[in-house]
């Protein structure tokens, strides 16, 4: 890692990488492409005149053409005919975290008789989620997090998740995530307080829409 990047993968994104042991775990979109040639394609793709605001200060979006994986949408809306296939679970992403109850598509029963490309077309583009360098280091010191490579803090901004869809612009934080960022950064939220507008309009798509895991 130099510092000339603009962009690294930040370690809680390691998960969505084949090459990275948690990703066997991880029940998301895992890209087969490693994690040093993703690097490469999203800095040379990087303009920060195409930066989007995210729900606080120091998150943005930028959103890139998926002409270069094959990561498929992992929304979809809910229906009559899938509907049976919504599970539920508490959830946390790390130890660190409370577990939260979350809703989601069971990838199995969609697919049962079914092939994925009938189901799951691949995504048009990807949403890069950014974290601040500032912000990163703050959450990693309340989670009791240290850097192992000082050479990636000099990267302004750190990848923390990657969504893959069809759309170039931002899908609504969900709900409980919205609420667990409320509880703050000793419970492994970002500390950031429940805006009622969002969170309403949040509801409005996540309604009517799952993830797909």
């Amino acid at each position: 890692m130099t510092a000339t990047k603009n962009l690294v993968i930040d370690p809680f994104c390691f998960r969505q990488f084949q090459e990275n042991d948690s990703s066997a775990g991880y029940q998301g979109t895992v890209f087969n492409i490693s994690m040093e040639k993703f690097e490469q394609i999203a800095n040379e793709r990087f303009d920060p005149s195409n930066l989007q605001d995210g729900y606080a200060p120091f998150c943005k979006h930028i959103f890139i053409e998926n002409d270069f994986t094959d990561a498929r949408v992992c929304v979809l809306p809910i229906t009559k005919e899938n509907e049976h296939c919504l599970r539920s679970k508490y959830e946390a992403r790390n130890e660190k975290e409370l577990p939260v109850l979350t809703r989601y598509f069971n990838k199995e029963l969609l697919l049962e008789g079914k092939e994925e490309s009938d189901v799951f077309p691949v995504a048009k583009y990807l949403d890069l989620i950014l974290y601040s360098r500032e912000q990163i280091i703050k959450e990693n010191a309340a989670m009791g997090k240290t850097s192992e490579e000082g050479q990636e803090e000099a990267a302004p901004w750190g990848i923390v998740s990657i969504k893959a869809q069809d759309i170039n612009k931002e899908l609504p934080m969900t709900p409980i995530t919205a609420m667990r960022n409320a509880l703050g950064k000793d419970h492994g939220g970002s500390g950031v307080e429940i805006d009622r507008e969002k969170y309403m309009e949040a509801f409005e798509y996540w309604k009517d829409h799952a993830t797909v895991t």
